[in-house]
């Protein structure tokens, strides 16, 4: 019921919306009263599946994984994430009630249209890979296109990390209460419009074009700037370009500061760089990805934790 029906957005109590605190006194209650689960890792991020395991009380199942000596290279390293992840469903085999894949950045999610003529559609194959490989229920954090879910044949969940940026935003911002919160294009919309609601602060949004991937060839910024800290919130960040761009416009236009809170940090090609160029307060991820070696030369990173989200929903 619970992995079915809980959005993060709309996650309610008879009382009203869930806090932080509410989320955790539930995890300690669950986590003594857990079923018959088994919890398995793969290797792309220890840390955070150890805080999972921890906060339902589990120990993480012992999974070996290891290459051949004729072992090939992938310039993707979530290619080989998601490998990992469909020869994991093998325990299919070991007659499991359920398999549920928990997969918080979604792989090939951008790639969830044609580009172009006879271009393929990556995530919808991504999704199939899933359910043939014995996966029988998908959980996932704010997919890049909701449309996603429809891609696949067995139930998907998708998680919103909306608790968590609005913890990270009243602890952190001093000025959230008359902060703006801005989307860097037109499809965040829904996504800022939320948070500003919960922060009852305005919102504004930027309207970019693309002649080519990775590349923003215009912004165009809607709303009013001057004089105000904002908030960049988006789903993910990857080379950077969109945020890097869409902050020098907000400075630009009279923003005073510019704190970019962000899903998924990706980080890949000149990414750091860019933000080590950018007048940013603070660049903000949760722990979908791993992020200590990109922290290390790019001080402006941040880490906000989102496994409760996940105990809560396991």
């Amino acid at each position: 019921e619970c992995g079915l029906h809980f959005q993060l957005r709309l996650a309610e109590s008879s009382q009203g919306y869930k806090t932080i605190e509410e989320i955790r006194a539930s995890n300690a209650t669950a986590a003594s009263a857990m079923p018959n689960i088994v919890l398995l890792s793969g290797s792309s991020h220890q840390d955070r599946s150890q805080r999972v395991a921890g906060r339902l009380g589990l120990q993480l199942g012992k999974v070996v994984t290891e290459k051949f000596s004729n072992q090939e290279t992938s310039v993707e390293i979530v290619n080989d994430n998601l490998l990992e992840l469909l020869i994991m469903n093998a325990c299919k085999v070991a007659s499991p009630s359920r398999v549920t894949a928990v997969i918080l950045c979604f792989p090939h999610a951008r790639q969830d249209k044609k580009g172009k003529s006879r271009a393929p559609i990556s995530a919808k194959l991504a999704a199939h890979m899933l359910s043939v490989a014995g996966a029988d229920h998908i959980i996932t954090v704010d997919l890049h296109a909701s449309h996603l879910q429809g891609f696949s044949d067995i139930p998907v969940d998708n998680l919103y990390a909306e608790l968590v940026v609005l913890q990270w935003i009243r602890e952190n911002t001093a000025e959230w209460d008359n902060c703006i919160i801005v989307s860097p294009d037109a499809g965040g919309a829904k996504r800022v419009t939320s948070i500003a609601d919960r922060l009852n602060v305005e919102f504004a949004l930027i309207h970019k074009e693309r002649k080519k991937a990775n590349k923003v060839d215009r912004m165009v910024l809607v709303g009013d700037v001057k004089d105000r800290v904002v908030i960049l919130v988006d789903d993910m960040a990857d080379t950077c370009g969109t945020i890097c761009h869409a902050t020098d416009k907000l400075l630009s236009a009279g923003a005073t500061k510019v704190y970019a809170v962000l899903t998924h940090g990706i980080f890949s090609g000149p990414a750091i760089s860019r933000i080590n160029n950018v007048a940013f307060k603070a660049v903000v991820v949760t722990n979908t990805i791993p992020q200590e070696d990109k922290m290390r030369h790019c001080p402006q990173i941040q880490v906000t934790d989102i496994s409760m989200i996940l105990a809560e929903v396991i």
